[in-house]
C-alpha cells in the first residue's frame, strides 16, 4: 500500500510540474491568432505590394551608446563613423536612440555620475558629422543619463542641453507620409531624482506618468502605425494598474534597449506581447557596435538587428517572417495579394546582384527599381498554405556578401513561438519574481532556525551519516542562544532594514531598504534591491551560517580551531575556509563598493554591510571559544556515541 501511495504522490506531483511548465510555455511564448483590439485599425486589403517604390519608409534605431571618457577609446569614433558614412548610406527617415547616451560612471568603473565632457562629445558628434540635417534624430533617456540627479531642473540634468530631443518625459511625435502618418510614442520610465547605480536599474512610471500614456496612446489610434519606444524593457518597469503591456496594446511594436544581450548570453532578446505588440530589446552599441533598420512598406512591418560595418544590409519586406507578424496590427492580407518580392539593400558599393529562392528554389534576380529598393515578381497563391523559406543573397561590387533568409507563411491558423528564456525575460514581471524568490529564500533561512531551535535533540547511535550530521550542527548552533537569535535578526533585518543611509545622490540623504529606496522625500519602490537582497541571503547569510553549523560540530568532537586541521581531513577542511573566507571577501569589497558609491556615511551606517564584518569575526572566534550549557551537552553526547 506504501509504494503505491508513494507512486501516486510522485504521479501528482509530476503532473503539477507539467501543468506549471506547460502555463509559462504558453503565456511566455504566445503565438498563434492575438486578441482584438478595442480601437483595432482596419485595413484594406489594396494597396498590395507592387514593382513601384510606394507606401515605403524605413528607419534606424541604435541604442546603450555610453560616451565614456574614460573606457574604450574607440566608442564616440565608431559612433561618428556611424553618422556619416553608415547614415548617409542607409539615409533612414527617422533615428531613434533609445538611451544610454552616456557612460556616467567615474573612473574607477565603480561609482556613478554625470561627466559633462562625455554629453559635449556626444552633441559635437551630433554637430560635426550634420547628422540632424539628414534626418529626424530622436534621442531619449536611459538610466545611466539619469545617474546622480536630484531634479530636472538640476545643472547635472546634461540632457536638456547637450541632446537632439532636450525635452524630458513621455511624448509623442508623428511622422507624416503621402500615404499615412505614423506615431511614435516615447515611455520614459527613468526615475526622477536619479539615484546613483545600482539603484535605478528597474525604471517606474506613477499614476500621472500612466495617465499620460493613455492620453497619448489616444491620440495614436488614427496613425496607420504606432510605435512605442523607451529604454527600459516592459520586464524592468514598475507600472500601477493597468500595466504598461495593457497602455501600448494597440501598438505594433515596442522598441528599447538597456540588457545589452546579457552579455551574450542571449544575442537576440525579441518576444510578443498577448496583443499582438512585439517587444525588440536591441544589443547595445557600447560594445557590440549594434544597430538596427525598420521598415513600413505598404503597413507590413519589418526589422533586422545588424553588426556596424557589415555590408551589404539585406532587409526582406515582403514576404516579412511570420513570427514576427502581427495580425492584431498588420494587413497580412496584402501578402497574398502582393504582385512582387520586395527587398532593402544597401551597401557603401553597388550592388552586383540580388538572387532570390524560395524553399530552395532558386526564382531569379532581384530587378532594381531605385534607392536601396529590388523587386522580384511572384505568385503568391503557389505558396498560400504551409510553411515556406525565402532566402536573399545580396552581393556588391566589392565582392562583399550577406545572405538573409526567413519562414513565412500565409495562412491564419500557423504560427511560429518565440523561445521562452526571451520571452520570460521580456515579459515577466521581474520584480515580482525577485521579490517572491528574496521572500523564499529568506523564510526558509528562518524556517530552519525556528524548526531546529524547537524540535528535540536527536538521538545518536552509531557512526552519524553526514545528513545526520548535518541535522545534527542545525540542532547546535539553533540551540545555542548567541547564534540563533543573530541569524534570525539578520534575517529579519535583511527584509525590514536599512541595509545603508547615506548620499543616494550627492547632497542628497537616503536609506536604502529591501523594499525601496528613500531619497529626498520620495519613495521607489524595492526592485534591483529584491536582486540585491537575495545575493546577500544566498552568498554571505546562508553560507555563514552553514560555515558556523560545521564549525560548532567540529568543537563538539573536540576539535579546537588549531588542533582541526590534523584531526579532519585537510582536504576537506581547507576547501571550507577557502570558501568562506572567499564569500568574506565578497562582503567586504561591498563594503568598500558603498564607501566608493554613496560615501563614508553611508559606509558607517550600514549594518548590513559594514557592521556584519566585524560581527561576523566575532561570531567565527566565539565558534571557537565558547562554553555555554548547550555546547556543553552536546560535546558529552557526541563523545558518548563516539566511545559507544
Amino acid at each position: 500500500m506504501v509504494p503505491i501511495q508513494a507512486r501516486m504522490q510522485k504521479v501528482a506531483a509530476g503532473l503539477v510540474a507539467a501543468a506549471v511548465i506547460a502555463l509559462l510555455l504558453d503565456w511566455y511564448s504566445p503565438s498563434g491568432p492575438q486578441q482584438p483590439l478595442p480601437h483595432a485599425r482596419s485595413f484594406a486589403p489594396e494597396p498590395a505590394p507592387g514593382a513601384e517604390e510606394n507606401n515605403l519608409f524605413w528607419l534606424v534605431q541604435v541604442s546603450d551608446l555610453h560616451i565614456s571618457k574614460f573606457r574604450d577609446p574607440g566608442r564616440a569614433p565608431d559612433f561618428e563613423k556611424f553618422c556619416t558614412e553608415t547614415i548617409d548610406v542607409i539615409q533612414p527617415a527617422l533615428v531613434l536612440v533609445t538611451g544610454d547616451l552616456t557612460d556616467a560612471k567615474t573612473k574607477d568603473n565603480i561609482g556613478s555620475d554625470q561627466v559633462e565632457v562625455e554629453w559635449q562629445t556626444y552633441q559635437t558628434i551630433l554637430k560635426r558629422s550634420k547628422v540632424m540635417e539628414k534626418t529626424k534624430w530622436i534621442d531619449i533617456k536611459g538610466n545611466h543619463d539619469a545617474f546622480n540627479i536630484p531634479s530636472l531642473d538640476s545643472v547635472k540634468n546634461y540632457y536638456r542641453k547637450y541632446s537632439a530631443w532636450r525635452k524630458d518625459g513621455s511624448f509623442h511625435y508623428i511622422h507624416h507620409t503621402s500615404f499615412g502618418k505614423y506615431s511614435f510614442i516615447c515611455a520614459d520610465a527613468t526615475l526622477i531624482p536619479g539615484p546613483k547605480r545600482p539603484y535605478n536599474f528597474f525604471g517606474i512610471l506613477n499614476a500621472s506618468q500612466m495617465e499620460e500614456l493613455l492620453s497619448l496612446a489616444a491620440e495614436s489610434h488614427d496613425s496607420n502605425h504606432t510605435i512605442w519606444l523607451g529604454h527600459y524593457p516592459t520586464s524592468t518597469i514598475i507600472s500601477p494598474s493597468p500595466g504598461i503591456r495593457m497602455v501600448m496594446r494597440s501598438a505594433t511594436a515596442y522598441l528599447c534597449g538597456h540588457l545589452h544581450t546579457l552579455g551574450g548570453l542571449m544575442p537576440v532578446l525579441h518576444a510578443q506581447h498577448h496583443h499582438g505588440t512585439l517587444e525588440l530589446e536591441l544589443g547595445d552599441w557600447k560594445d557590440n557596435r549594434k544597430f538596427r533598420i525598420l521598415a513600413f512598406d505598404h503597413d507590413l512591418f519589418s526589422f533586422a538587428d545588424l553588426d556596424f560595418e557589415t555590408w551589404p544590409v539585406v532587409l526582406v519586406t515582403n514576404p516579412k517572417p511570420l513570427l514576427y507578424s502581427s495580425s492584431a496590427h498588420e494587413p497580412l492580407q496584402r501578402i497574398l495579394n502582393s504582385t512582387h518580392i520586395r527587398i532593402l539593400a544597401f551597401s557603401p558599393s553597388p550592388i552586383k546582384f540580388v538572387k532570390v529562392s524560395i524553399d530552395g528554389i532558386h526564382l531569379g534576380d532581384a530587378l532594381h527599381v531605385s534607392g536601396p529598393l529590388y523587386v522580384l515578381q511572384w505568385s503568391p497563391q503557389s505558396y498560400s498554405q504551409g510553411f515556406h523559406q525565402i532566402n536573399v543573397t545580396v552581393q556588391d561590387a566589392s565582392d562583399k556578401s550577406t545572405t538573409q533568409l526567413h519562414t513565412f507563411a500565409m495562412e491564419e491558423n500557423l504560427s511560429l513561438k518565440f523561445g521562452f528564456f526571451p520571452s520570460w525575460l521580456l515579459l515577466a514581471d521581474l520584480y515580482i519574481w525577485a521579490r517572491v524568490a528574496f521572500a523564499l529564500v529568506v523564510i526558509i533561512q528562518i524556517a530552519f532556525l525556528i524548526i531546529f531551535r524547537y524540535l528535540g535533540r536527536p538521538a545518536l547511535k552509531g557512526h552519524p551519516t553526514r545528513a545526520m550530521q548535518a541535522s545534527l550542527s542545525l540542532h547546535i548552533l539553533s540551540k545555542t542562544n548567541l547564534f540563533y537569535y543573530f541569524f534570525l535578526l539578520l534575517s529579519l533585518y535583511t527584509v525590514l532594514g536599512p541595509w545603508f543611509i547615506g548620499e543616494i545622490i550627492d547632497g542628497h540623504m537616503g536609506a536604502c531598504f529591501s523594499f525601496g529606496v528613500i531619497v529626498d522625500g520620495h519613495f521607489f519602490q524595492g526592485s534591483i534591491t529584491f536582486l540585491v537582497g537575495i545575493l546577500q541571503v544566498m552568498f554571505f547569510n546562508i553560507p555563514l551560517m552553514a560555515y558556523l553549523c560545521w564549525c560548532l560540530f567540529l568543537r563538539c568532537q573536540g576539535n579546537c580551531f588549531g588542533s582541526h586541521l590534523h584531526n579532519v581531513k585537510q582536504y576537506h577542511a581547507v576547501p571550507v575556509h577557502l570558501a568562506m573566507a572567499l564569500l568574506f571577501s565578497w562582503q567586504i569589497y561591498s563594503c568598500f563598493f558603498l564607501l566608493q558609491t554613496y560615501g563614508a556615511m553611508a559606509f558607517f551606517l550600514s549594518p548590513l554591510r559594514t557592521w556584519i564584518v566585524g560581527l561576523t569575526l566575532f561570531l567565527v572566534y566565539r565558534s571557537w571559544t565558547m562554553n555555554s550549557s548547550t555546547l556543553k551537552t552536546f560535546i558529552v553526547q557526541i563523545k558518548n556515541n563516539q566511545s559507544s
